[in-house]
């Protein structure tokens, strides 16, 4: 089996962090958090990264990030556009917002022909997600007729901002198998948890010791025409909703329900961080000198 790549969803907005959260610099000699994440990606065993953008950063983009990579791994590009919709689908008026990660997915459907992991940009996973979640993607290949796939699961305790909500998939699982995926998009920490206040006529009080999707997972290409569907399927019902979004674990959530998916929960021993405000910069930039004082990453990255 070919190694696996690794996609990268880089085409985000930054609209509560004020900016491309991609190109901040947040190591000591100015690595990105992306950085971080494809020197991981490398030594834990995949071959190539492919990350999703947007045209109008382009040029910027290349140069200041995947000029980093492209002689280290084999690096490639998808765009994703608002306008590029199924047959039958036209932009709504007056919609700007992308159309989630299920589309951003979709984007990188013919940059991709073997196992794979996906990730968010602004995300730091660690080293030993990485690992498991390669070794595990050389593993992965449908039972009777049923897809495989896999998640790094994290605690939602550790995923929270002092500094504001944040959007989780918040998991249920039964031995070692995910069961279900709740997209909750207004989680704030409390002081005995969490507290999920999307809906204010339905608050929904949270332990903080629920496993949460950071968007960390590994699939193989048959999920695209899975997504096709999905996707199709969310334009129909909730396509001319100016910000809706159709994401990737609301489509596994229906895939295992459905009976058409597994999906393995792996347990990691690193810790998540990653930059939703302003403010949690210097939490991350904190993190990342602590593992670079502790010799768990070169300094500086790429020497």
């Amino acid at each position: 089996m070919s190694k696996p790549t690794l996609l990268i969803l880089a085409a985000g907005m930054g609209s509560r962090y004020g900016g491309l959260k991609q190109l901040d610099p947040m190591g000591p000699h100015g690595e990105t958090v992306l950085d971080y994440s494809v020197f991981d990606a490398l030594r834990g065993g995949f071959s190539k990264v492919v990350f999703v953008i947007r045209r109008d950063f382009e040029e910027e983009f290349k140069t200041k990030v995947g000029s980093r990579f492209d002689k280290k791994i084999e690096v490639d590009y998808a765009f994703q556009d608002l306008n590029n919709l199924p047959a039958g689908f036209s932009l709504p008026e007056g919609r700007v917002k992308p159309w989630g990660t299920t589309h951003a997915v979709l984007a990188a459907e013919a940059n991709i022909h073997e196992p794979f992991a996906m990730i968010n940009a602004d995300d730091f996973y660690g080293h030993d997600a990485f690992a498991k979640l390669a070794t595990n993607l050389q593993t992965l290949k449908p039972i009777e007729g049923k897809a495989q796939y896999s998640m790094v699961g994290f605690q939602l305790k550790k995923t929270l901002s002092d500094n504001g909500s944040v959007a989780r998939g918040v998991c249920t699982s039964k031995d070692g198998k995910l069961e279900s995926v709740t997209e909750m998009t207004k989680i704030f920490g409390t002081s005995n948890g969490a507290r999920n206040e999307e809906d204010p006529n339905n608050i929904i009080e949270l332990t903080g010791n629920e496993l949460v999707s950071m968007n960390f997972w590994g699939f193989t290409p048959d999920l695209f025409p899975q997504l096709h569907e999905a996707f199709h399927d969310f334009l129909t019902k909730q396509g001319n909703d100016l910000k809706s979004e159709c994401y990737v674990p609301k489509v596994v959530d229906i895939l295992i329900k459905t009976g058409k998916a597994d999906v393995e929960v792996l347990e990691t021993s690193s810790s998540w961080f990653g930059v939703t405000y302003p403010e949690d910069k210097e939490v991350v930039v904190g993190s990342i000198k602590k593992l670079t004082d502790a010799g768990e990453y070169p300094s500086p990255l790429w020497a």
